[in-house]
């Protein structure tokens, strides 16, 4: 079962990630440790795509480097 997109959020959240806007539906996350922004579309209720969530997970890693 995929993961919601206010999961995927709080995950960006708690590794130290800050929301820095976006245009409609989207979300623009940075951290001083990543290289580029991860941008996640999409309501907080919706199921996250694949392509979502390996981001996330991959920004994540990048971040504790």
């Amino acid at each position: 079962m995929p993961r919601k997109v206010r999961d995927l959020i709080h995950d960006l959240k708690e590794a130290g990630f800050v929301d820095r806007g976006g245009k409609g539906s989207h979300r623009n996350f940075i951290h001083p440790k990543v290289r580029k922004p991860v941008t996640v579309s999409g309501s907080e209720g919706d199921d996250a795509m694949h392509y979502q969530e390996k981001a996330v997970r991959l920004a994540i890693e990048e971040s504790k480097q």
